[in-house]
């Protein structure tokens, strides 16, 4: 069947005018073209492989292996055809993979390397099944960089004056943008589940039902986008910033992880209900192997401020069972359901990305029969601090992170370290308010 024969008769049904076919890109941003719907699929789709090295700002790197700035063969995945509810035509999204001239995957696109990393479990007969959940802050918009965020208005006229988590009430005071988000998400069979107020001032947090880490990473990718359109649409902003105010909590983006056989049975469990090896495995992965990987959880200067909160952030890659202070919790639950939540990621990651360094971790920690540091008790939060505490030291330890290239792929580790240093250097290049209150005349 052709690619023709696949796309046209969906678009025609629903009389699509336009079709959104997009990449995400390093920092997960859509990159793409927006093709007629009566011409969508007649003809291959090409974009240039420099995408790939394109900053948080918009500025282009040099990639090693790429000099010559090559078109890549762009695909649509036909299984992620959906509705644009906010356009104002008829429009449809869909996401495109990418491919080189000789028919191989682009292997520095991040959904590529999350596919990659699938292969590798399918490999040893397994199966990642994750969960993600986002927070994210609703903000007063303004245009003005030097002032700091705020909370918005909500329903009621006022501004969050106190910290409510989990408040029913706080909610209720963003009910029509909390009513309309769900509304955005179901017409594109974003399977959203719960929503709560978490401790920032309009700051929530969404669950997402477990499945696939493909399809849940395009779900998250997907969900960023539409918070985004559906606060603009009542007069607010929304930001995923690790850190967007200074006296309040970071956002994160938590990750439950568990893996199943070929039979659907959970590896994380024996026969007698109890943890496995592979259960302990994989979390002595994590905590040997996150630290090489942090420039993935992290991947801002502004990511390292949220792990400065305690109470908000983990600061350690401890592990315990029903244990919200640790950096790698096991909730309390039924040995089919048994899972490691993930809890050092901030909610500015790129989902896909995050995704493949957190199953790379565990993965290798299976692989190797590594063990876990024993569980603590009561608060981790009294524990040395054991993260890199700014995005250099992260940026040297990925780059020279065996482990990170033999999962991840050398070109990938290359061209994501690059970015993030153009990235950094960009920051240091900018004087702050600190610098000009305080050190100005002081010093």
């Amino acid at each position: 069947m052709s690619k023709d024969q696949v796309f046209q008769p969906w678009l025609k049904e629903r009389e699509i005018k336009d079709v959104e076919a997009f990449v995400p890109d390093m920092a997960g941003s859509a990159r793409g073209k927006v093709v007629p719907a009566g011409k969508f699929g007649n003809s291959p789709m090409k974009l240039p492989e420099a995408i790939f090295g394109q900053t948080i700002a918009g500025d282009y790197v040099i990639n090693p292996d790429n000099v010559e700035d090559r078109d890549m063969l762009l695909v649509p995945d036909p299984t992620t055809l959906r509705l644009v509810p906010w356009a104002t035509d008829a429009t449809a999204s869909v996401f495109l993979d990418c491919f080189r001239s000789d028919g191989k995957p682009v292997d520095t696109s991040p959904r590529a390397v999350l596919r990659k990393m699938l292969d590798t479990y399918a490999s040893k007969g397994w199966v990642p099944v994750v969960a993600p959940e986002v927070e994210f802050y609703l903000i007063y918009p303004h245009s003005d960089p030097n002032v700091a965020a705020e909370a918005p208005e909500g329903r009621l006229g006022r501004t969050e004056g106190a910290r409510q988590p989990y408040s029913i009430d706080s909610m209720n005071d963003f009910d029509p943008f909390i009513n309309d988000l769900y509304m955005n998400c179901e017409a594109q069979n974003i399977h959203i589940d719960t929503l709560s107020q978490e401790m920032g001032p309009a700051q929530f947090e969404i669950n997402f039902l477990h499945g696939d880490a493909i399809h849940l990473a395009d779900q998250v990718f997907l969900f960023k986008r539409t918070v985004r359109e559906v606060a603009i649409q009542h007069k607010m902003h929304a930001t995923f910033l690790a850190k967007p105010m200074a006296e309040e909590a970071g956002s994160a983006l938590h990750v439950h992880q568990s893996v199943i056989d070929q039979d659907g049975r959970n590896i994380f469990s024996n026969e007698d209900g109890k943890p496995s090896e592979l259960f302990f495995s994989f979390m002595g992965g994590l905590q040997t192997y996150m630290p090489e990987a942090m420039l993935i959880f992290a991947p801002y200067v502004n990511s390292y401020r949220r792990f400065l909160s305690p109470w908000s952030s983990p600061v350690n890659l401890s592990w315990a069972v029903d244990n919200r202070t640790v950096g790698l919790r096991v909730p309390d639950s039924g040995p089919q359901d048994r899972r490691i939540e993930n809890r050092i990621a901030g909610s500015d990651v790129n989902p896909y990305l995050a995704l493949a360094a957190t199953l790379a971790c565990g993965y290798l920690g299976m692989v190797e029969g590594l063990k876990p540091d024993a569980p603590v008790s009561g608060s981790a939060y009294s524990k040395k601090f054991a993260l890199h505490r700014h995005l250099f030291t992260a940026l040297a330890a990925f780059k020279e992170s065996a482990a990170m290239r033999k999962v991840l792929g050398d070109n990938f580790v290359d061209l994501y370290g690059i970015v993030k240093e153009h990235e950094y250097r960009q920051f240091q290049a900018i004087i702050t308010p600190y610098e000009r209150e305080i050190l100005m005349f002081n010093v």
